[in-house]
């Protein structure tokens, strides 16, 4: 493994405009109802956090994309291919887990002509190393969290909502990688650790 690289790890996650059920607050006696349509429209999303594994000052990136219905192998071809364009063509060490469209043949193919992708496989039955599991719970707790809405767009606008909210506090998905217990460098956001230094000095 070229350990001058992009270490990233990508995961996909679904929703709908069935509500995100989470508890919430009330006037005592007035117990919140949620009103949707019973649709079961859904859309599939994509969340990569990478961090680089030799310039900790690079900070950690997430990409995110969003599509309707689910992903196959083409549909995980493209948001590759947007990665590429995200990282500027450096070098990526994809982890992520063993779904079929993950590793088929025709992924596996064109995984082969890319110079800039390596993959690599999560263990079985182990989401709780794969820091974007975390994404998906930040974004179900809060910004889709009891939401009841008419359309799928209403559903993607609060999801892009909260990834913009994630992205804007770079400690977040700083913590997302580190909850996972892996080892990883640094073990502390950059802007953390400088604050550290500054109370030592």
């Amino acid at each position: 493994m070229n350990t001058r690289a992009w270490i990233v790890f990508l995961d996909e996650s679904g929703v709908s405009l069935l509500p995100q059920i989470r508890r919430t607050y009330a006037p005592r006696g007035r117990t919140p109802l949620l009103r949707h349509r019973l649709n079961w429209k859904r859309a599939s999303m994509a969340g990569a956090l990478g961090y680089h594994s030799t310039d900790p000052d690079r900070g950690a990136r997430l990409c995110f994309h969003l599509k309707p219905g689910s992903y196959d192998t083409a549909g995980l071809i493209e948001v590759l291919e947007q990665m590429r364009v995200f990282y500027r063509g450096e070098r990526v060490v994809l982890v992520w887990d063993g779904l079929s469209a993950h590793w088929s043949r025709a992924m596996r193919a064109w995984v082969a002509e890319q110079d800039w992708l390596t993959l690599e496989r999560l263990p079985a039955y182990a989401p709780e190393l794969n820091p974007v599991e975390l994404l998906w719970s930040s974004l179900k707790k809060r910004e889709l969290a009891n939401l009841a809405g008419d359309h799928l767009a209403d559903v993607a606008d609060a999801t892009e909502q909260g990834i913009h909210r994630i992205n804007r506090n770079p400690q977040l998905p700083w913590s997302f990688l580190a909850h996972t217990g892996l080892t990883i460098h640094p073990p502390h956001p950059p802007n953390l650790r400088k604050d550290q230094n500054r109370q030592r000095s």
